[in-house]
């Protein structure tokens, strides 16, 4: 059987984690996205095909700070998409981690998000 590099398997596992996760407008689905320099977050609604809120290191909040992708910065743009979605009056969310471990920097993220007072 033939090698599946890394990315190729966290691609699998994001395809069957998201087919069974479904955002509704009451009950956003939140993505998380990684690359090497940065952290990307966004609230979707599935059902009608619409991004509610967005945060990333490259937010202009928080680009100021020189913010890459690290722990700190991860719990900051948690706190900025909570700030997003606690003001559109959203308090539940379904979280889709990407197909990435659910550590470190996802974590963190997640984490913050409880904390400001979002429900998954």
């Amino acid at each position: 059987m033939p090698t599946v590099d890394r990315h190729k398997k966290r691609k699998i596992r994001h395809e069957r984690i998201r087919s069974k996760l479904k955002g509704r407008p009451n009950k956003p689905r939140v993505y998380v996205r990684k690359s090497n320099k940065h952290l990307y977050a966004q609230a979707i609604d599935d059902v009608n095909n619409e991004t509610i809120a967005t945060s990333s290191t490259l937010s202009p909040d928080l680009r100021d700070e020189r913010a890459n992708a690290t722990v700190e910065s991860a719990r900051k743009v948690g706190a900025l998409l909570a700030k997003k979605l606690l003001d559109d009056g959203i308090t539940q969310l379904v979280f889709d981690r990407g197909g990435y471990p659910y550590h470190g920097k996802v974590k963190a993220l997640a984490d913050q998000m409880r904390e400001e007072g979002l429900e998954f």
